[in-house]
């Protein structure tokens, strides 16, 4: 438990230093986190909550322009760099099927080669 709440903390953290860092994107990292906040048990232990899927259908349904996509993007990778190996990426890239979420482009949140300047 301890270690969620550092985790949680993390996050949060990130929010605040990458919140502000946005290029022609109406979509804020905080907003993003915020969305998948409720993952951060999925991605490390396996528990998946209603409130993460509620969160990552929402996180999809505001990330509606190219801009956005990119800098929710940009904002999945940073945070997922900054909770370092805890994350399961097979999880990770599941997340969305495993919530029932279509989105537009694949999620491999702790590939660093992912070009997000790249996703549409």
């Amino acid at each position: 438990m301890a270690g969620l709440m550092k985790l949680a903390c993390l996050v949060l953290a990130c929010m605040i230093v990458a919140g502000p860092i946005t290029s022609k994107a109406a979509l804020s990292c905080g907003t993003v986190n915020t969305n998948v906040a409720a993952c951060i048990g999925y991605l490390t232990v396996g528990a998946l909550p209603r409130a993460c899927c509620t969160g990552v259908s929402k996180l999809n349904s505001i990330a509606r322009t190219t801009p956005d996509r990119q800098q929710a993007c940009r904002c999945l990778k940073t945070a997922a760099s900054a909770l370092g190996s805890g994350l399961n990426a097979g999880r990770a890239a599941g997340l969305p099927k495993a919530c029932g979420v279509n989105v537009p482009f694949p999620i491999s949140l702790l590939t660093r080669c992912i070009n997000c300047n790249s996703v549409k």
